[in-house]
């Protein structure tokens, strides 16, 4: 196992490089508007996976996957000369869907707002179950348990022990 920021670097250069070539070099006409997000590699420096994403609609997603599918020798070559390595590591190309997540989720927040909302004008109409005044009162005005209460500490205490 090699060195996490040693495989750090080698998958920001690995991303670097797709991206360098698959602007410059590959002249694929299926090859749509395209950006290089990540680039993932194995601890062993075999194995690296490259996440993108396309502008457009699920056509230009499978033409642009396709371009970079025939185009995976010539950047495997060019990533392995560029990084030096034993072995040039072999490339697997994985469509980002981040904005389909980013738009579902929006979707779900506006979802919970709207029924927040509807709670909040359903509470506002809400009445108590019982009674607004739910203790008994006496005729005074207190509750029946304050009124003991006040009766126990006026009265003064029996017997002649005053301590």
């Amino acid at each position: 196992m090699s060195d996490p920021a040693k495989v750090r670097r080698h998958a920001e250069r690995v991303r670097e490089l797709v991206a360098s070539v698959v602007r410059s070099q590959i002249k694929d006409p299926r090859l749509g508007m395209i950006t290089i997000t990540d680039a993932r590699i194995t601890g062993d420096l075999r194995d690296a996976t490259v996440f993108y994403t396309v502008l457009g609609d699920a056509a230009a997603q499978a033409g642009t996957a396709a371009a970079l599918e025939s185009a995976k020798g010539m950047l495997r070559s060019t990533v392995g000369k560029a990084l030096g390595l034993r072995h040039s590591p072999t490339l697997t190309f994985v469509l980002d869907d981040v904005q389909d997540q980013v738009k579902h989720i929006d979707d779900l927040l506006v979802q919970a707002r709207t029924a927040d909302a509807e709670v909040q004008r359903i509470a506002a109409r809400a009445d108590y179950a019982g009674e607004a005044q739910p203790y008994r009162l006496d005729e005074d005005g207190e509750e029946d348990g304050d009124a003991e209460a006040r009766d126990d500490d006026e009265t003064p205490p029996r017997g002649g022990d005053t301590r």
